[in-house]
């Protein structure tokens, strides 16, 4: 009897695998190339700052982390914890409300129909194509006009209005608020306002979290315009205030360990608000594509 032979593999089957070990292989470069920055500030952040300097920054000695913490809430009379609660402010505020008003702007051009709507949202979609940073002189010339210009609100008015989230607004309202439903409650008499707020927000949930998470990152993060527009350090946020700390460490080299410290505490929020959301962002993300 003759032997038998070794089934053949499909020739297709090992340029599948080779692309496929590609495809990882960039994803884990990526992955590490996104990362290596958090993993040295881990370490740094409880270091002396001679440690800063040397080359065994992972060793296990010089660690202070408790009095690198208490020296960066007592620099300069504590203002980094101010720094910190404008940033929350800020942020979280803002957030919170332009989320509001970008689903109930989507939601207004999904739902309603009204002359030069198409053409109106067109606008909307140009504006997301402007970068923040060429729209900060024109915000800094209407502040001044108004004479707010070094105030709470001439960095906090502005995060309000975002034509990316009134873009997701509309693209979450077609994909999670049927026509059906508001017809239902108009007939059972319900107004406008009440099917929006009743019936259309409550379905809206995943969406306005995944518009909360994109405006309190834009926010956070947001740099250009308090820098325009500010010129008291109690009004700074975090980011506006850890730049200028990183300046003056050119100086006065005592500030790094501050700088390193604060940066480690700044990204501590949003990773909260990702982990405690991200059940809701991930089913927020595949609005639309079926239906």
């Amino acid at each position: 009897m003759s032997a038998r032979r070794a089934p053949v593999r499909p020739r297709a089957a090992r340029p599948r695998l080779l692309g496929r070990a590609a495809v990882n292989a960039v994803v884990g470069l990526s992955a590490l190339y996104t990362l290596l920055p958090v993993l040295w500030l881990l370490p740094a952040a409880a270091k002396r700052r001679d440690a800063l300097f040397r080359s065994d920054l992972l060793s296990p000695r010089d660690f202070s982390l408790a009095g690198n913490l208490a020296a960066l809430f007592s620099l300069e009379d504590g203002v980094y914890g101010r720094w910190y609660a404008n940033s929350l402010l800020y942020a979280v505020g803002g957030a919170a409300l332009g989320t509001m008003v970008s689903v109930a702007c989507g939601y207004a051009f999904d739902k309603y129909h009204f002359r030069g709507k198409e053409k109106l949202f067109a606008l909307v979609l140009a504006g997301v194509m402007v970068p923040p940073a060429v729209l900060a002189l024109p915000l800094y010339l209407m502040a001044s006009g108004l004479g707010v210009v070094n105030t709470f609100w001439s960095v906090f008015v502005p995060v309000l209005f975002n034509p990316f989230g009134v873009y997701l607004g509309r693209v979450f309202s077609r994909g999670y608020v049927p026509d059906e439903v508001l017809e239902a409650a108009r007939m059972d008499g319900a107004g406008e306002l009440a099917s929006y707020f009743r019936v259309a927000l409550r379905m809206l949930g995943p969406g306005l979290v995944t518009v909360f998470l994109f405006q309190l990152t834009a926010i956070w993060n947001n740099f250009f315009l308090p820098m325009v527009m500010l010129s008291d350090q109690s009004l700074f946020p975090v980011s506006l205030g850890l730049y200028v700390w990183n300046s003056s460490a050119v100086v006065t080299p005592d500030y790094y360990p501050a700088v390193i410290s604060g940066s480690l505490l700044a990204v501590l929020p949003l990773l909260a608000a990702f982990v405690l959301l991200q059940r809701h962002w991930k089913s927020g993300l595949t609005a639309g594509s079926v239906k």
